[in-house]
């Protein structure tokens, strides 16, 4: 049985970048087992609620708990264990064979000045057998495609050995194939292994496409001079809804997020949203 303690919650987060606040009164919760998108304009403070979640900024206020443990009391090696990160960038000069990248997904595992054990390889390599990738194991990571690179990412994420992946942005710099291909392989990993997925998106029909729940977020306006400068009207917060893609991505919505106005129309039992 899934209980509401097994996933994330976010409870009353709020976080300030040199006085400006950037998140305000963010308050979810992520069941486990599903695949979460956080959707909105640039500067709404999608990548920041993920560092907050994730443990790599600290709230100025408010509380992030994962499976029932407070992140800000969490060491980096049990945190690591836990939630395996796919960062929007990953680039290396150096020639890494693509085995050795996925490889350093098990340094929570390795103790100092230790090299990785059978068991190590082994999880490495079934990591990579996941996303279709052994074939590319001895290759090169400077001399792999962009999506084959994202996978690879992926890969070095589950060899952590994760309950749950967060990505911000798997799909940046990726052709259209390769967006679909890498969402896939997440909605998919998900459904097999009881993962919990939270990514970031910037097309809201993939939202709609490959979302259990939506988050969907806007950028909160300037305060008044000498309030800070980053308070919006109290009590709006960052969060304009969060759901299901075809209750929380509504036209009023996405209009209130992104500041546009759009319509809806369904396609072979598929919502598709068009801008007007």
């Amino acid at each position: 049985m899934i209980r509401a303690e097994d996933g994330i919650r976010v409870s009353d987060v709020n976080l300030l970048y040199d006085r400006v606040l950037v998140l305000e009164e963010v308050t979810l919760n992520l069941k486990r087992g599903t695949v979460t998108t956080l959707l909105g304009p640039n500067g709404c403070g999608k990548t920041t609620l993920l560092k907050v979640i994730n443990g790599l900024l600290k709230p100025d206020g408010g509380v992030v708990s994962v499976e029932g443990k407070n992140v800000a009391t969490m060491n980096p090696k049990e945190l690591a264990k836990t939630v395996g990160i796919v960062s929007q960038t990953h680039n290396t000069s150096f020639p890494f064979s693509v085995m050795d990248v996925v490889l350093t997904g098990r340094m929570p595992y390795i103790n100092a000045f230790s090299m990785p054990g059978d068991e190590d390889l082994e999880i490495a390599g079934t990591s990579l057998a996941r996303v279709g990738m052994s074939h590319l194991r001895e290759r090169p990571y400077t001399q792999i495609s962009g999506g084959e690179r994202q996978l690879a990412m992926i890969a070095r994420a589950l060899a952590q050995e994760p309950r749950f992946l967060i990505l911000d942005e798997p799909t940046s710099y990726l052709d259209f194939k390769n967006q679909v291909m890498v969402l896939k392989m997440v909605t998919d990993l998900a459904r097999k292994g009881d993962f919990t997925v939270v990514m970031t998106l910037h097309d809201p029909n993939h939202a709609l496409i490959f979302s259990d729940e939506v988050v969907l977020m806007r950028k909160l306006a300037p305060g008044p001079e000498g309030n800070g400068g980053g308070v919006k009207r109290a009590g709006s917060g960052n969060v304009v809804a969060f759901g299901r893609p075809g209750e929380a991505m509504t036209p009023e919505n996405i209009a209130e997020a992104y500041g546009i106005k759009v319509e809806i129309i369904e396609h072979n039992g598929r919502r598709i949203l068009l801008p007007l």
